[in-house]
């Protein structure tokens, strides 16, 4: 069966796919992430992905058009759902991307990373498949997380220090917001 695979990135890539091609699916690579900041970024994971899928001759479509205001005019005002919304930009592209395009299924990397919100993750995809009638192939691949740390060292790919959207970057380099996080949760 072929299978759309939302792709945030190239490392994220490694180790869903080797798992869902073991299972005998047909897997094309699919990166659409209008959330990433800044442009450099979006670039530079663009890039290193397009070279991992040349050099192991992986299938991949990628929206490469960087439609930043896309992701702010969904999240500015809503700051505090920012993750539940950019999960349904990018995946509701990529499941209406597989149903129009004679995909049968598809899945997501985002079910790769262990900072993800993986229950809403499943959740939404099952919904999108309800709606765009095709098949959603869940699978826990947190499970290979560091094996997929490991392989895209070995491969020299660009790892990604942060999320990809100018928040997680605020999150992962401002130690004073990363107090203030830290002490509101205990308060919680």
């Amino acid at each position: 069966m072929k299978i759309l695979l939302h792709t945030c990135c190239g490392p994220c890539l490694l180790y869903p796919i080797k798992q869902l091609e073991s299972k005998g699916y047909e897997v094309t690579g699919y990166f659409f992430n209008p959330n990433i900041h800044p442009f450099k970024e979006f670039k530079r994971r663009l890039d290193s992905l397009s070279r991992l899928a040349e050099r192991e001759n992986l299938s991949l479509v990628t929206e490469r058009d960087y439609d930043l205001d896309l992701y702010f005019d969904k999240v500015v005002a809503n700051k505090q759902s920012r993750c539940s919304i950019c999960y349904d930009i990018r995946l509701q592209q990529t499941a209406e991307y597989a149903a129009h395009h004679g995909f049968p299924a598809f899945s997501t990397t985002l079910l790769y990373s262990r900072y993800q919100q993986h229950d809403l993750i499943e959740k939404k995809c099952r919904e999108l498949a309800k709606t765009y009638a095709i098949a959603f192939i869940y699978e826990d691949f947190r499970q290979g997380w560091q094996e997929g740390i490991d392989e895209s060292i070995d491969k020299g790919l660009y790892r990604q220090p942060y999320c990809g959207c100018l928040y997680s970057e605020q999150e992962r380099y401002d130690n004073r917001l990363k107090k203030k996080l830290r002490k509101k949760q205990k308060n919680q």
